[in-house]
């Protein structure tokens, strides 16, 4: 295959929907690529599971991102895949199919699911220390929601191999959703790290879509970027030996420039010259960036190490709950008047008895970025946002945050708004910590079905 043009079609479950729809109408695709996970995303969707047996279980947006890009897509004949399933792959599959055949899709059309990512059940037994602090896994017995761990492109690939128009997974890493497509077209080998380090720097490249395209690259006066509103995801031409034109839908906004991808190829990545993924080690150090046209860069010479024995496991626990609120004030003084009902709540939660690991009451617009190090300087503020909130051990502690502030309306210092009232201003704190499991331990489960 003498070129393939794989697009983005999401850089997180919250992306907007409108720019995945135009690759899939105008980007005269081969693949188009959704990844819609952040670290936390499995053990959200695990809590939630908990608590509504209802819920399918698959990305919340499955349906409006189906519904928007299929109509294009099979026209095209682009194949599609997504790490939508989170931690139903074979659900989002089966609802898959329902769009297919409600777009006309031809039938015997093959959507692929991939799991066996969660290992919630044994990954005490197949780890042994915290990567953040050096703790024994063993110490997060009790409080483990979910664990699971790192795939790579390899079942996709296998997936494709046996025809899937459409293939959905669980736990893939990022960059493992783009490249596989070139792992599977330009024939790669697993083990082929030459090939597979370039591949892989430039699914990073498209994982995090408007990103390259002049997204979190945008700073009005500074880095200046093109119709902002109308952002297209990034679109990649890559040729077998891994180089690729980065480009973008013609006549969308936003900009492809050197400068929005080497921001890109520096973002979430520790050591350049060891950016860790469960196919390659990828370096990016050796990279040569080339404007060869109006939004077209040449990405090239990314190089590759031999894949690690182990892969990433992500484990989320439970560790407690936050209770938060926030009031306003606004005019002469509001800064003086945050000050005093923040000693005034202090007082009264040591009145209460808050049992609270941490709280924090902080001035939005002021400090509650940079905290006691934010620098006060100018006039004092004309409004000032007061917001509240503990971490505690239990539900019933975290509740006495929203009580106190509500106190506050007119047994405190008077406000000039608040939020809505409402029964439960908590939330569930979940952790995530990483550590390791041997490749071997895991085994990919591909399940089809048809149209």
């Amino acid at each position: 295959m003498a070129g393939l043009r794989i697009g983005s079609g999401s850089a997180w479950w919250g992306d907007r929907l409108e720019p995945a729809r135009l690759n899939a109408e105008r980007g005269d695709l081969d693949y188009l690529c959704f990844e819609t996970m952040a670290e936390a995303t499995i053990s959200a969707a695990q809590v939630r599971k908990r608590r509504d047996p209802d819920f399918p279980g698959y990305d919340t947006y499955l349906d409006d991102r189906m519904q928007r890009v299929l109509p294009g897509c099979l026209r095209r004949g682009t194949r599609i895949i997504s790490n939508q399933g989170w931690i139903n792959p074979e659900g989002a599959a089966r609802r898959i199919v329902h769009w297919l055949r409600e777009c006309g899709a031809p039938k015997g059309t093959k959507v692929a699911a991939i799991s066996g990512s969660l290992i919630t059940d044994r990954v005490l037994d197949l780890t042994d220390t915290l990567m953040e602090d050096g703790r024994p896994s063993a110490s997060l017995a009790g409080s483990i929601v979910s664990a699971e761990a790192y795939m790579g492109a390899e079942p996709i690939v296998a997936a494709l191999r046996e025809g899937a128009q459409i293939v959905v997974t669980g736990r893939v890493a990022d960059p493992s959703i783009f490249m596989a497509p070139m792992m599977h077209e330009f024939g790669w080998d697993p083990l082929d790290h030459d090939r597979l380090g370039p591949g892989n720097g430039i699914g990073h490249v498209l994982e995090c879509g408007a990103q390259a395209t002049g997204g979190y690259f945008c700073d009005p006066g500074f880095k200046d970027v093109p119709d902002p509103w109308d952002l297209a995801f990034p679109i990649a031409e890559v040729e077998s030996d891994g180089s690729a034109v980065i480009t973008k839908v013609a006549g969308t906004g936003g900009a492809v420039t050197t400068r929005t991808l080497k921001e890109q190829l520096f973002y979430e990545v520790h050591d350049p010259a060891n950016y860790i993924t469960p196919d390659v080690v990828v370096d990016f150090t050796t990279t040569e960036l080339e404007e060869v046209g109006h939004d077209r860069v040449r990405v090239s010479r990314i190089s590759g190490k031999p894949r690690t024995p182990t892969l990433k496991v992500s484990i989320a626990c439970q560790e407690g709950f936050v209770g938060e609120d926030m009031f306003f004030y606004a005019g002469p003084g509001a800064l003086r008047r945050a000050e005093l009902a923040k000693r005034i709540l202090e007082e009264r939660f040591r009145i209460v008895g808050l049992q609270a690991e941490e709280i924090r009451i902080d001035f939005v617009g002021l400090n509650a970025i940079h905290g006691g190090s934010a620098a006060r300087t100018g006039p004092e503020p004309y409004e000032i946002a007061v917001r509240v909130a503990a971490r505690t051990r239990t539900r019933e502690e975290a509740l006495k945050v929203g009580r106190e502030v509500d106190g506050m309306a007119v047994s405190g210092v008077g406000m000039t708004g608040k939020r809505v009232p409402h029964q439960d201003r908590t939330r569930e704190v979940i952790g995530v910590w990483s550590s390791l499991v041997p490749r071997e331990a895991l085994s990919p489960v591909i399940t089809f079905y048809e149209s």
